[in-house]
């Protein structure tokens, strides 16, 4: 997530619900524990030495128990603040009855496991996501996993040196195996929780399998990392996805936007930043952004001719100089791709060399470049 609005700033047509959230925010603090809209906890749990700083967490309360929804990053920081914020809701590790993934990036799916292990909880993700867990598409072991980034971005015309700097020890759980779901969601599914009617929507773009929890007799959409108030989340395409994550995006976009109108405005329950209403304000505005975005891409391959993916990357503007996005610099080339990707799929685009997202051979002649459609010249 390397796009974001200036420091500070709230974008048009948000209005701020999580003020003390907002304000631990902008102070770099870590939010308090609180209790919400119909019953809910929000429980912010610390992302170690990552500048998102935290994940909220969600605590749903049922009649036969409670579900977690995005318990966070695998370490002993984030599981202490996880089980004070139970305490804080009056609950015990007996009363957890289920845990949700939105999706399973480690800053929300990490502590599922050891979570469910010490409940006996099941847990719960969409069938697509399931298909994107480490083990899926390497042996599972970290030394595998930093072999296909090694080879995706050597293919993308990344240095060794860059390589060798970003391909470093991950975290994710042991040897890159995340927990495993026992509940597979699909679209419009009720999560299993008696008492309430927390629906599953389907919003692939940031992950395949992302999704939103609707909660409408609450007024509540919990939207994990698919709409944020400020920050826009990153919508990669690397070894592990080939999707057409943007155009799955915008129109995920639109389904919230749509959501919200029906449904006469909804409070959001994001997994970073603070809880805010305008979803279809803010989700529209991101559509612009990355129309936005697709225009600047098409300039900078116009006035370089042919670059390397990693070229295109670093001439394109980020929240920073692209000597100072450091190991972000992954999700900046897979963002990237999705984009190159989408605009390929439009034919205002051609790929040399490979298709984005994929793994291609380091030698130099097998580097991906990117070139303008005849169409897009003419």
């Amino acid at each position: 997530m390397v796009q974001r609005v200036p420091a500070g700033g709230v974008p048009a047509g948000v209005e701020v619900v999580g003020t003390a959230q907002r304000e631990a925010w902008a102070a770099k603090v870590l939010p308090p524990v609180e209790r919400l809209e119909a019953g809910l906890w929000s429980v912010p749990v610390p992302i170690p030495h990552n500048p998102l700083r935290y994940t909220l967490c969600y605590l749903v309360p049922g009649d036969d128990g409670v579900v977690v929804v995005d318990p966070g990053w695998d370490t002993e920081e984030t599981w202490s603040a996880l089980v004070a914020g139970l305490t804080a809701a009056g609950a015990g590790f007996d009363d957890i009855v289920g845990i949700v993934a939105t999706h399973v990036h480690p800053d929300h799916h990490g502590l599922s496991g050891r979570l469910a292990e010490r409940s006996g909880a099941w847990i719960a993700m969409h069938t697509a996501e399931a298909a994107t867990l480490p083990q899926r598409w390497s042996s599972g072991s970290a030394e595998d996993h930093r072999r296909v980034m090694a080879g995706w971005l050597c293919g993308c015309g990344a240095s060794e040196d860059e390589v060798g700097e970003l391909t470093g020890p991950r975290s994710g759980g042991p040897d890159g195996v995340m927990a495993e779901p026992d509940v597979l969601l699909d679209d419009g599914d009720a999560l299993p929780l008696a008492g309430r009617t927390l629906r599953t929507l389907w919003t692939p773009g940031h992950t395949p399998g992302h999704i939103c929890l609707l909660e409408a007799d609450a007024g509540v959409l919990l939207t994990g990392d698919h709409v944020l108030p400020r920050i826009t989340p990153n919508i990669g395409l690397t070894p592990s996805s080939d999707a057409a994550a943007l155009a799955t995006f915008l129109d995920s976009l639109e389904r919230v936007a749509v959501t919200d109108e029906e449904h006469g405005g909804l409070t959001a329950l994001p997994a970073h930043e603070y809880r805010f209403r305008g979803l279809a304000a803010r989700s529209r505005a991101l559509q612009a952004h990355h129309a936005e975005r697709c225009h600047e891409l098409l300039a900078v391959v116009r006035e370089a001719g042919e670059p390397t993916m990693w070229e295109l990357a670093a001439r394109l503007t980020w929240s920073r100089p692209w000597e100072e996005v450091g190991p972000m610099r992954i999700g900046a080339l897979a963002e990237t791709a999705s984009h190159v990707r989408y605009l390929v799929d439009r034919g205002e685009l051609e790929c040399l060399g490979g298709v984005p997202g994929a793994i291609t051979a380091p030698e130099p002649d097998h580097t991906l470049r990117v070139r303008l459609a005849r169409r897009a010249v003419a």
